[in-house]
């Protein structure tokens, strides 16, 4: 399934470069470069995570890396925003349903 425009009434055919990457563990495809967040919602995919504490679903917010709405964890690596991460053709990404836990004295989070 994909939500994508296909035919532009002024531009014609809009060709796309789809590659494979995994949500979830289920394979689905973006097109390479674009934001993760993009290729999720083209996809039909809305919730990107489940709040920690309640348990209610959470996807995109701000879109431009200002809030923290659509964390995922991306190659085993939690905590990085779907909105600010280009689609890899192989990439492997999970919803991340827990909250992120700081080291005392990392501030590599800032």
């Amino acid at each position: 399934m994909t939500e994508r425009i296909l035919n532009h009434k002024i531009l014609g055919a809009i060709r796309h470069e789809f590659v494979p990457f995994k949500w979830n563990g289920e394979t689905i495809y973006g097109v390479e470069g674009e934001s993760l967040t993009a290729a999720l919602l083209a996809n039909g995919i809305r919730t990107l995570r489940t709040h920690e504490k309640d348990g209610k679903p959470r996807g995109l917010y701000c879109n431009i890396g200002h809030c923290s709405e659509c964390r995922v964890t991306i190659g085993g690596e939690k905590n990085q925003r779907a909105c600010l991460t280009p689609v890899k053709e192989g990439m492997s990404v999970k919803q991340q349903t827990e909250l992120p836990h700081l080291v005392k004295g990392d501030d590599s989070h800032v």
